[in-house]
């Protein structure tokens, strides 16, 4: 096998993982990888505003916005107008929210991180160069990406589309 199909089935492997992933935590709990962020990025800090959550966990805030808007809809979360400034929309999670969230596995990213911090300074910096160079040969260096590790919308993936 060349080098090239190697790394390539390599980076089929981590999609097909993060994909694996994100249709358990979806099944098990009915929340998407953006969801789940969220809603701890929430429950962390009771009374946070959606740009807050946005600028934390690097999502755009248009995503933040659509996410928040579903979850609300499911009663997972409640909006409060601040008391004090009237401009500022505040974020709770509700009971049924936080019962959720308590049943809810830890994000895939969050293991990611402990193995990775776990690693040498070197090897930290030779895959972050590596992946690094494998994004700008796949032409993906100007794409919009958070660090949230899932792949495609839920509902297409639950109604086999």
């Amino acid at each position: 096998m060349e080098k090239y199909e190697e790394l390539l089935l390599a980076l089929r492997k981590v999609i097909r993982a993060i994909d694996l992933y994100s249709k358990q935590l979806n099944k098990y709990s009915g929340l998407t990888a953006p969801q789940l962020l969220i809603l701890r990025e929430i429950v962390a800090r009771d009374g946070i505003t959606a740009s807050e959550v946005a600028q934390n966990i690097t999502l755009s805030p248009a995503t933040v916005s659509n996410v928040i808007e579903r979850m609300e809809h499911r009663q997972l979360i409640h909006r409060h107008r601040s008391a004090t400034d009237k401009r500022r929309v505040l974020l709770y999670l509700t009971e049924q929210g936080r019962a959720l969230l308590s049943k809810a596995p830890q994000p895939l990213q969050e293991d990611f991180i402990e193995k990775f911090q776990a690693l040498d300074e070197w090897e930290q910096s030779l895959l972050l160069s590596s992946m690094q160079r494998i994004a700008a040969m796949m032409d993906a260096e100007r794409l919009d990406a958070a660090p949230v590790l899932e792949v495609g919308s839920y509902h297409k993936m639950d109604s086999g589309q």
